[in-house]
């Protein structure tokens, strides 16, 4: 009888990984689903004026932007509490239960056509990314043991799923809210949770052992991990881990420009027109995740085998040059911006290439964080860990919201052109520390193998 037939279900493979991937994979596609839905949205929908037949809040661009990065931030920086009540209470796997349960009751809320419920609707969803957010990603590390060159990979077709759900709601929900009405759109997106959260329940047999809270762990080991103190290499990788963070914080302050000013300047200065037909400019979001999905793959086994061969291939390195190739992106938001100064008129296809830049340098920063995270974070701080580097992409959509709003005083072609060369630069001022910055790591990521049916089952 060989090894495969004696795995449990929750240590049953598909594609190469375990089956609880797919289970988390769907739960957190139809998350982001409903969130980036409400996104694609959000800021036209504000700005969108009261007079017209699809009557918005009539808000000024700068009051939107505001508010989108004001938002953006806290539905990250909601990680934190959702890692502590986490660690702490509930354990990964029920807190992602309340926090789809929040998230279904927000974007319903939403759907009522009035401001209290506009701002309840919100403030639910921030309570449910902060819960749902950290808590499953975490459980995506879980289905891996320590060295197992696997997890990088998992974590991109995790990541995957985040953008088949933001890929398709981008064309769905965005069609929906500004063809038919906005908050048709918001209460799609709550549905579409509902669906989250009902195969995430239906999938639990394959995430046994994961996600579970490790104070109430049967494993000795487990228990002592959760009581002692930090040790000396704990430590050291903590502060690496928030060093990196400072990386995630510049690069999601350039990223989330797509669904602020790029989402404006697609509205207002790009010709989209296609054969007599206007493109949608919410759809323009979709690139994005469109790219991800086709090169998702691609540019982690170009990591893997780069790995294998001994060449260098650690995370740090990775974020470092994700934020060097997205930055290089706004440089195509440089010419577009050149374009229409002179001209009157903004091609696409600025916006095409901008976003296929952004999406590489995505693609090796933000899957990699976050499976960077799962191998350095103490055991007994794992949630709040990964707690935090979702805040700190928080942080950075607010830093997101301030230099979009800056564009009012200061032009787009200064804002785009600005970031571009910071993210170079910073990513290159990063890189000169990388072997001391690798040294603090311990070398956790020093014994990553393809491991035999043996060793997975062990």
């Amino acid at each position: 009888m060989s090894s495969t037939s004696l795995k449990q279900p929750h240590q049953k493979e598909l594609f190469g990984h375990p089956i609880g991937l797919y289970v988390l994979f769907f739960t957190e596609m139809w998350e982001r689903f409903s969130y980036y839905g409400m996104r694609a949205i959000l800021v036209l929908y504000l700005i969108t004026q009261t007079t017209e037949k699809n009557a918005g809040l009539g808000w000024t661009n700068g009051e939107a932007l505001a508010l989108y990065g004001w938002y953006t931030m806290l539905v990250y920086v909601a990680s934190i509490p959702g890692g502590i009540i986490a660690d702490r209470l509930l354990g990964q796997k029920k807190s992602v239960i309340v926090g789809a349960i929040l998230l279904v009751i927000g974007h319903s809320i939403l759907a009522i056509e009035e401001m209290w419920a506009f701002y309840t609707g919100l403030a639910f969803i921030i309570a449910g990314v902060g819960m749902l957010k950290p808590n499953i990603s975490t459980m995506v590390g879980g289905l891996y043991k320590k060295g197992d060159i696997r997890r990088d990979k998992g974590f991109t077709i995790f990541y995957i799923g985040i953008n088949v759900g933001a890929f398709l709601s981008s064309l769905i929900v965005g069609y929906v809210g500004e063809s038919i009405g906005w908050h048709y759109g918001f209460g799609l997106a709550g549905v579409c949770m509902l669906l989250g959260l009902i195969q995430f329940v239906l999938g639990q047999k394959y995430l046994k052992g994961v996600g579970n809270h490790l104070g109430r762990s049967k494993n000795a080991e487990e228990q002592e991990a959760y009581r002692r103190p930090l040790n000396k290499i704990e430590k050291d990788r903590v502060i690496v881990l928030i060093l990196s963070f400072l990386m995630v914080i510049v690069f999601f302050g350039a990223f989330e420009q797509a669904g602020g000013l790029m989402n404006i300047y697609a509205k207002d200065y790009t010709n989209r027109m296609i054969m007599g037909w206007e493109v949608p400019a919410s759809w323009f979001q979709s690139l994005n995740a469109f790219f991800i999905i086709t090169l998702g793959t691609i540019v982690a086994a170009f990591w893997a085998k780069r790995k294998l061969k001994g060449k260098e291939a650690s995370s740090l390195f990775k974020m470092i040059m994700g934020l060097i190739i997205m930055g290089t992106g706004f440089l195509f938001m440089t010419a577009a911006t050149a374009q229409y100064q002179s001209s009157g008129s903004s091609a696409m296809y600025w916006l095409v290439l901008a976003y296929l830049f952004h999406t590489i340098g995505e693609l090796s920063l933000s899957p990699v964080s976050l499976s960077f995270v799962t191998k350095l974070a103490p055991a007994k701080y794992a949630s709040l860990m990964m707690g935090l580097y979702f805040a700190t992409t928080g942080f950075g959509n607010k830093l997101a919201g301030i230099l979009g709003e800056s564009a009012s005083q200061f032009g787009e072609y200064t804002i785009f052109t600005g970031i571009a060369i910071f993210c170079i630069l910073f990513g290159l001022l990063i890189f000169v520390f990388l072997k001391k910055l690798k040294a603090l790591t311990h070398g956790a990521e020093d014994d990553e193998h393809e491991m035999s049916n043996e060793e997975l089952l062990n």
